[in-house]
């Protein structure tokens, strides 16, 4: 997929234009145009050859392409000595026209009596091209690509047909406040995206990078893997990478939200955009400032609103037929009324046609929608909630039903071992080694305990066999070859599967088991406890606070421990000892199925969020062998930075790993829904009630188009509280 920074396209209809012309040309697989960030996503064999078609289809349009090295591209249009130009190429027309228009009408009752009518009028069609040549020449354009029924159309016709009906004065009001009322919703739109930007935009400009002896400033595009650089307290990290000298509090809330500073010295890794409050630091840039995390996180933002939600394609197909049926209505308005009713003259229904035209333009929400979900997008990245996608807004609105992984998740995940149990005969010793280096080369938080546990006995898993091979049996343990002896570590299932075994002890409550067999022989087993997160609780409170009715626990730990982590939390439904297709397989389960999922806690009335109906699943894991079940759940989350599956796979992913967050991300996108709908709702009951005004003759041309252009700059400025309400979802 490439992407484009657009520049000089300034229509939301000529940008949905685009996008279908686009769509049709040849070798194109997918094209998506987003007016709201002004870029263009192209996935097609020949680009040049599309950028030159772009260029056709919009003489004019400016292309940049973006990499994910270029800042400069981040930051286009936020603001520079071009928008200075932008100013008096925009207003400059709207002052001429105005200062002419006033000279002619104060002129007009002055002019000699033979002079002819029509030369009164010139002054008013000299302003009127002034102001709106620009106008009536996109409409122009547009008809020749086959583009008849939009803004620029509607105003061209609305103000042609004043003078043609001797409203001079009002034809020449309304082209000049269409284009102030133009250059305001423009100047709202672009400081929002500049807002936007600037948000995602977590970099410096400039890093110190050590060059042999010498700190040298320079920038932070520049920085490399494995350049060591030098913070100073109060300054922002460009780069990912890990302390090599120095100790500060970290101010990470710019990625994760958490409003609490961390501490930290050499060997802590950090991400770049984190903020050094009280200490320099010198830092080994472990990847290039293209590949950090903050570069990572504005480039998914600003491609989630490519996924446009169904709102947002509903808007757009609304727009294609919403502009002709009002275009029908105004001439039927204009010219049925003087065939049927005594005394109606055309003139005068003619004029109220043309009000219709002027109020009936869809700006407010084909602009106002688009940017509402990427503001959205945007706030939620702010709270370290990386959402990807308009849909995945519509999504979470939507869920009911909740459905949590338990390792890593509700529970902290760093295990230890608390008990080594060793058959008689076996060294306890010996166990854990085996067990250890079976598990060297697995990620799993258990594998780590077992690791943990052979350092703590002086006894290194990495003292490593002459002979090793291991196989990973997913959601069931370890079986590995060590120097000629079969190692088999993992959970009851694969113990029986693999090992002649005696009847194994009792589980114990809290703690997970861990066996061991040598050589086909239960040799003992090592149990190992996990800590459940202080927050989780709370989080789980919240969401039965938001009307979630059903919440349940999928996990491949054993039965005991899992229950007992579901019983302090409350959770009814628990299903365990799953492997990764078992749980695929439930969660499908859960998503056919309206059972209660978690008692109500005290004073919360029964049933709360049942009247919702049925509504969207959503999974929550760590990301590293839930894959699948996050990719199957209407919306998946990841807890965590996590790895690169996870980012990929996940609609949602919450980098500072804290389950308050994810009450917080269905809270902010169900606000992001209340003020998108809020704008249709806005919109099109003004613009309707206009209609009926104007088609009443209670709405002068005036009016209607102050009425227009005043509910596009409303609702475009209602649509940047999006970027807002991530506050509140940051204290979550």
């Amino acid at each position: 997929m490439t992407r484009y920074r657009m520049e000089g396209l300034d229509c939301p209809v000529c940008a949905q234009g685009l996008e279908d012309g686009l769509k049709k040309f040849e070798g194109v697989r997918g094209v998506t145009v987003d007016f709201a960030t002004l870029t263009l996503h192209v996935d097609a064999l020949d680009v040049a050859a599309v950028e030159a078609e772009a260029k056709r289809l919009e003489p004019g349009l400016g292309l940049l392409r973006i990499s994910a090295e270029s800042k400069a591209a981040i930051a286009a249009d936020s603001g520079d000595g071009s928008a200075a130009m932008g100013w008096i190429r925009d207003l400059l027309p709207v002052a001429l026209a105005t200062g002419i228009a006033v000279a002619a009408f104060l002129l007009e009752g002055r002019a000699p009596a033979a002079l002819p009518r029509w030369a009164l009028h010139l002054p008013y069609i000299l302003a009127w091209l002034i102001a709106g040549g620009e106008v009536l020449g996109g409409a122009i354009r547009n008809i020749g690509r086959g583009r008849v029924f939009d803004e620029l159309f509607l105003m061209s016709i609305a103000t042609i047909g004043a003078m043609l009906i001797g409203q001079y004065e009002e034809a020449v009001g309304v082209m000049v406040l269409y284009r102030l009322g133009e250059f305001l919703q423009e100047s709202a739109i672009a400081r929002s995206r500049s807002s936007m930007r600037a948000l995602l935009d977590l970099r410096p400009s400039v890093a110190r990078i050590r060059r042999g002896p010498e700190w040298l400033s320079l920038p932070s595009e520049e920085v490399g893997s494995g350049d060591l650089l030098l913070v100073l307290p109060g300054e922002a990290i460009p780069a990912d990478g890990i302390i090599e000298s120095g100790e500060s509090l970290i101010d990470t809330k710019a990625l994760t939200g958490e409003s609490a500073p961390r501490e930290a010295g050499p060997g802590t890794e950090l991400m770049g955009g984190f903020i050094a409050l009280d200490g320099a630091l010198e830092i080994r840039a472990s990847r290039p400032v293209s590949e950090s995390q903050a570069s990572r996180i504005a480039t998914l933002v600003e491609g989630a609103s490519a996924r446009k939600a169904k709102t947002e394609r509903l808007v757009t197909r609304l727009a294609s037929w919403y502009t002709p049926l009002v275009v029908l209505l105004a001439a039927l308005v204009a010219f049925v009324p003087p065939l049927f009713i005594p005394g109606a003259r055309l003139a005068e229904w003619g004029y109220r046609a043309l009000v219709m035209l002027v109020i009936s333009c869809p700006c407010a929400l084909v602009i106002s929608i688009p940017l509402g979900y990427f503001a959205g997008i945007g706030g939620a990245a702010r709270a370290g909630i990386l959402v990807k996608g308009g849909e995945v807004i519509d999504g979470l609105a939507r869920v009911s039903t909740v459905v949590f992984d338990k390792t890593g998740t509700l529970t902290e995940g760093s295990f230890e071992v608390v008990k080594v149990e060793a058959r008689a005969g076996q060294s306890e010793d010996e166990l854990v080694l085996l067990a250890a280096m079976a598990e060297s080369r697995s990620s799993h938080p258990i594998a780590k305990a077992l690791i943990d546990e052979g350092a703590r006995r002086r006894m290194s898993a990495a003292a490593s066999a002459v002979t090793f091979a291991a196989r990973e049996y997913p959601g069931r343990g370890v079986v590995a070859r060590i120097d000629g002896r079969d190692v088999l570590v993992g959970n009851a299932r694969l113990l029986a599967e693999s090992a002649t075994i005696p009847a194994l002890p009792a589980e114990v409550p809290g703690a997970t088991s861990i066996f061991v067999a040598i050589d086909g022989a239960y040799a003992g087993r090592i149990l190992a406890g996990d800590r459940t997160k202080v927050e989780a609780a709370r989080s789980l409170r919240e969401l039965e606070a938001l009307g979630i009715d059903r919440i349940a626990m999928l996990t491949g730990d054993a039965q005991e421990p899992a229950r007992k982590v579901a019983a302090t939390l409350g959770i009814v439904d628990v299903r365990a000892a799953l492997t990764p297709e078992g749980k695929l397989r439930e969660l499908e389960t859960i998503m056919n199925d309206h059972g209660p999922g978690r008692q109500n806690g005290p004073g919360q009335a029964a049933g709360a969020g049942a009247a919702r109906g049925r509504g969207g699943l959503m999974f929550v894991g760590d990301g590293t062998n839930d894959a699948p079940v996050i990719a199957r759940a209407d919306v998946g989350v990841a807890l965590g930075a996590g790895t690169d599956a996870a980012v990929e796979t996940a609609d949602l992913v919450i980098l500072s790993g804290n389950l308050g967050q994810v009450s917080a991300a269905i809270r902010h996108a169900r606000r992001t829904k209340r003020i998108i709908g809020q704008n249709i709702v806005f919109a099109l009951g003004i613009k309707s009630a206009f209609l009926v005004l104007g088609a009443a003759g209670l709405a002068g041309m005036w009016f209607a188009v102050i009425a227009d252009v005043g509910v596009a700059i409303l609702a475009v400025l209602n649509a940047t509280r999006a970027l807002r309400t991530a506050r509140d979802a940051a204290k979550a």
